[in-house]
C-alpha cells in the first residue's frame, strides 16, 4: 500500500463514524460512541486523528480503558484499525484474550474504467431512495447473505427475505436509515427482480473523496448469476460519477477477491478487527 493511499483510508476511517457518533479519547485510542440508536461502532488508533510522526504508541492501559467504557455503555468490546497504522496493536489485544480477524483490503485501480456488468433477463439495477418500497428488503438482504457464507446457491429466498424485512421495519432500523440516505451519507444500489424483490445489494458512504464499498450480498437462492459483480461495478461507477476518487473494499474469502480483481481492484493492506464484533452494514 502506498503512503498516500494509506493516509486516504485512515482519513476516511476518521471521518465517516463522526457523521453518526462522537469520539471519546483514551490515550492513543479513540472510541466512537453513537449519538442515536444504531449498530455500535468501535475503538481503534488514529481513526479520528491519524497518527502523526512521533505520536505516542497504544498501551495496555489505553485498551483496558476503552473496554471498560464499552462495558459501561453496554456495547460489544469491538476494535477496528488499519494494520499498517498500528503494527503492535494486534499482539496487545490478542494477549488480553480478544480474537483478532484480518480482512484484506483492495482498492480500485484509478485508471481502470468500470463498465456495467451483464444481468439476467428481467433484473434491473436501481439506486434506492429513502422512500423506495424495496428499501426494507434491501437492508435485510445482507443478513441472509452473510448467514449462509460462501458463494454456493443457498436456501434462503423470498419468504425469508420478507420476514427479515418486516423485523427491520418493526425494530426501527429502516426508519433510522432513511435520513442517512436523504442526506447523501449512504448510497444503496440493488439488483431487483421483475417483481421488485432485491436479489443483490451493496452500499457506500462517501467522505472527502474516498469511500469503502460494503454490505455486498446476494440472496442465497439467486447466487451464481453475476449479481454481486454487477452491484459492485455499479457502486464503483456511481461513486466515481459523484466525485469519489478513491474506492476500496474489504473481503473475507478468496473467491470473492477474485471477483473484485476482475473488476479492477488490487490488494491494498489489511484492516484488523475483533473476530466476533457485529457488522455495521
Amino acid at each position: 500500500m502506498s503512503d498516500s493511499l494509506r493516509v486516504r483510508i485512515e482519513q476516511y476511517y476518521a471521518t465517516v463514524p463522526l457523521l453518526f457518533s462522537d469520539a471519546e479519547v483514551f490515550g492513543s485510542l479513540r472510541l466512537f460512541v453513537r449519538r442515536k440508536p444504531g449498530a455500535p461502532y468501535y475503538g481503534g488508533p488514529s481513526h479520528a486523528q491519524p497518527t502523526a510522526e512521533g505520536a505516542s504508541s497504544v498501551t495496555i492501559t489505553d485498551i483496558a480503558r476503552v473496554r471498560a467504557r464499552q462495558r459501561e455503555l453496554g456495547v460489544p468490546e469491538a476494535f477496528e484499525w488499519l494494520a499498517e497504522a498500528a503494527p503492535t496493536l494486534r499482539a496487545d489485544i490478542e494477549a488480553l484474550g480478544l480474537p483478532v480477524a484480518e480482512r484484506p483490503l483492495m482498492s480500485l485501480d484509478p485508471h481502470r474504467q468500470v463498465g456495467p456488468r451483464p444481468l439476467p433477463d428481467g433484473v434491473k439495477l436501481r439506486v434506492l431512495t429513502a422512500d423506495d418500497p424495496a428499501l426494507p428488503a434491501a437492508l435485510a438482504l445482507p443478513r441472509l447473505a452473510f448467514a449462509e457464507e460462501g458463494t454456493r446457491v443457498g436456501s434462503a429466498g423470498r419468504k425469508e427475505l420478507s420476514l427479515a424485512a418486516g423485523e427491520l421495519a418493526e425494530d426501527g432500523t429502516v426508519a433510522a436509515v432513511r435520513p442517512t440516505i436523504r442526506a447523501g451519507h449512504k448510497t444503496l444500489i440493488a439488483a431487483l427482480a421483475s417483481d421488485g424483490t432485491p436479489l443483490a445489494v451493496g452500499h457506500y458512504h462517501p467522505a472527502a473523496g474516498t469511500t469503502e464499498i460494503g454490505g455486498i450480498g446476494t440472496l442465497p437462492i439467486a447466487r451464481r448469476q453475476g449479481l454481486a459483480a454487477a452491484v459492485t461495478a455499479a457502486l464503483a461507477s456511481h461513486a466515481r460519477d459523484h466525485g469519489v476518487g478513491t474506492v476500496f473494499l474489504a473481503y473475507a474469502e478468496n473467491a470473492v477477491a477474485r471477483l473484485y480483481s476482475r473488476l479492477g481492484f488490487r490488494r491494498a493492506g489489511s484492516t484488523l478487527l475483533i473476530a466476533n464484533q457485529p457488522a455495521r452494514s
